[in-house]
């Protein structure tokens, strides 16, 4: 199988950057009907849509620095797959490390053998192995895909290495008009375990990347003024959350986690915990040369960033600092008194704590006083409403992850009831309670976890089970 490469005539260097625009999207579409040109994928020629090769790489993130991890064809971020919703797909994966691996399609409604975990009982891809996935991809929305393994204290496998990618499910209608579309990652790299205050390890990063570059290298995205230009952003960092904003613009939120919001709302920056994303409307009114980067100083300094350049206009990128981090989920709700909860709605306490394993040792994750695998798995009731409800006790923020399903934000920190937020990821804050309702319509083994790789490493994860 060889890589597809674009029709005679028609550049792509934009598509590289994650970039289409919807012109030349159907120019390429017109010019190269069943080529993979507008998404650098790999066309198979056995009957498959779309084939990935897992497979070490040197990663330039500037001018002469490599980093080596492991990418999706020879690349970071992975090809950009589009699908179309309830249209089958096929995609073939082939293993070409020493290691064991395996794919989540992480927000995809999907049967648990395909999912792309092993707790719920998706086979690994041996090495040197293949498998092939058919599936009707649902929801509609901005979707990923992402390696699911164990890491440990290596901090070249599972998310702190390269294995992610932008997955779009077209919807029948976009929750917002635009002329132009990014997608954009937020990485962080070389990572090592450091004491933090409380005598525990942590990660820590001494590179932060957009795309796979960072700040100043690699090329801008240029933008014309007037345009309307669709932000779509994920972040891909397997521990920290991030702070985005675009100097001299802001963001008209319409989407998180792929879902549309019910009150699209302005915000000056995103706030974006791990697998977390965003989808975003940002007016061309302002012609220069701006940063589009991480918020807070270091992190932007240790190389958070991309370039935003409009049209006929060169010089320095200019970028402005924000006194202070705001972000509420609460803001994209829907107006109005919400309905109080349902009284056949049946509640799931989750308390989340960590056990100290000594000076030099991560924590290990306890749900409800245990950690995985040994807890108790909760069942549910086919078509039956459940609220989760997360009560942090830990000293640190959890991004939670619910597989296979999608949940409603009901109410964070003891607020008012609430409706209208629908997620996959939902950040937990310390010391704080957060309450999530979800239809069990999807039967199979289903993983909830938190999306901190050294914590799921350490126990945070439980594995519903279907009566």
């Amino acid at each position: 199988m060889g890589k597809v490469s674009p029709p005679s005539g028609v550049r792509v260097p934009l598509l590289s950057l994650g970039v289409v625009t919807r012109r030349s999207l159907l120019k390429l579409a017109a010019l190269a009907t069943g080529s993979s040109a507008v998404t650098g994928l790999t066309m198979a020629s056995t009957g498959s849509d779309y084939s990935l090769e897992i497979a070490p790489y040197s990663l330039e993130v500037s001018p002469h620095r490599f980093i080596r991890t492991i990418a999706y064809n020879g690349r970071v971020p992975g090809p950009l797959l589009r699908m179309k919703e309830d249209q089958p797909v096929t995609i073939d994966v082939t293993n070409s490390t020493g290691s064991h691996e395996i794919v989540h399609w992480h927000g995809l409604f999907l049967p648990s053998e395909i999912d792309g975990s092993m707790e719920e009982g998706t086979p690994h891809i041996a090495p040197g192995g293949h498998a092939r996935y058919t599936f009707m991809p649902r929801p509609a929305g901005f979707r990923w895909f992402h390696t699911h393994t164990m890491a440990g204290r290596d901090m070249s496998r599972g998310l702190y290495s390269g294995q992610y990618g932008f997955l779009m499910v077209e919807p029948k209608e976009d929750p917002a008009r635009y002329d132009r579309e990014f997608f954009l990652e937020l990485h962080d790299w070389n990572g090592q375990f450091l004491g933090s205050d409380d005598g525990a390890m942590d990660p820590v990063y001494d590179t932060s990347t957009v795309n796979g570059r960072v700040l100043g290298f690699g090329e801008p995205l240029r933008v014309k003024a007037g345009e309307r230009v669709m932000v779509h952003l994920l972040n891909t960092s397997a521990t920290d959350l991030h702070w985005m904003a675009l100097a001299g613009h802001s963001f008209h939120v319409v989407a998180l986690d792929g879902n549309p919001v019910s009150q699209p709302k302005t915000v000056p920056m995103l706030r974006l915990a791990p697998a977390e994303r965003v989808c975003a409307v940002v007016e061309m009114n302002n012609p220069g040369v701006w940063v589009l980067g991480e918020v807070r100083k270091h992190i932007q300094g240790a190389g958070m960033g991309i370039v935003v350049e409009y049209e006929g206009k060169q010089g320095k990128p200019q970028w402005q600092q924000p006194q202070r981090l705001e972000w509420d989920y609460a803001q994209f709700v829907s107006p109005g008194r919400a309905p109080m909860r349902d009284a056949d709605v049946i509640e799931i306490p989750i308390r989340i704590e960590a056990k100290f394993m000594g000076h030099g040792s991560p924590d290990h994750w306890m749900l409800n006083g245990r950690s995985f695998p040994d807890v108790e798995s909760p069942f549910l009731k086919q078509g039956q409403r459940y609220r989760m409800i997360f009560d942090n006790r830990s000293q640190d923020d959890h991004p939670l992850h619910l597989h296979r399903h999608s949940f409603e934000l009901r109410r964070i920190a003891g607020g008012p009831e609430m409706q209208g937020v629908v997620k996959d990821t939902v950040l937990v804050d310390s010391g704080k309670k957060v309450e999530v309702e979800f239809t069990a319509n999807h039967p199979g083994l289903t993983l909830l976890h938190c999306h901190q790789q050294a914590h799921m490493d350490m126990g945070f994860m439980v594995v519903f089970k279907y009566a």
